[in-house]
């Protein structure tokens, strides 16, 4: 079994009200699939300063009370890629601009749940949306550093 290089990458799941921000990805990874924005982490960046570099490239946005919630590990053989990836997915609150879509994204939108279920998704997307709108793990309290009840 060979053993990948693993990259750092990050990925902002952005809610405004009942909804949250996906990008329809325009290149691999996960193309085709709706997704939060993100990419890789540049060498001497924080992971919480990549999140708001991507967020601002891909979709001209600006988020607040960035908080991590999930590390995903992303098996880069399983997608015919050359390395695996360590993902730490970010949640934010919209604090202002328009959606335009940038960079790698072919489309950006906020989304409700239900809206979410009808679109091709990218792996633990639906799960993260869920846990911050649909109050398993209120976005409110993530944000203000508040422990998950």
């Amino acid at each position: 079994m060979t053993t990948l290089p693993e990259i750092p990458a990050v990925s902002v799941a952005l809610v405004r009200g009942d909804t949250v921000l996906l990008v329809k990805r325009g290149r691999a990874p996960s193309q085709g699939l709706y997704a939060f924005p993100g990419g890789k982490q540049e060498p001497g960046e924080t992971p919480e300063e990549a999140a708001r570099r991507e967020l601002a490239e891909e979709t001209a946005l600006e988020g607040t009370g960035y908080r991590p919630v999930r590390t995903i590990f992303i098996d880069g053989a399983s997608d015919n890629h050359p390395v695996d990836y360590r993902l730490t997915v970010f949640a934010a609150a919209y604090a202002g601009g328009e959606a335009v879509a940038g960079d790698d994204a072919a489309s950006a939108a906020f989304y409700s749940l239900d809206d979410m279920r009808a679109l091709p998704l990218a792996a633990s997307v639906m799960e993260v949306a869920e846990e911050l709108l649909a109050g398993t793990r209120p976005v409110r309290d993530i944000l203000s550093g508040e422990a998950a009840s």
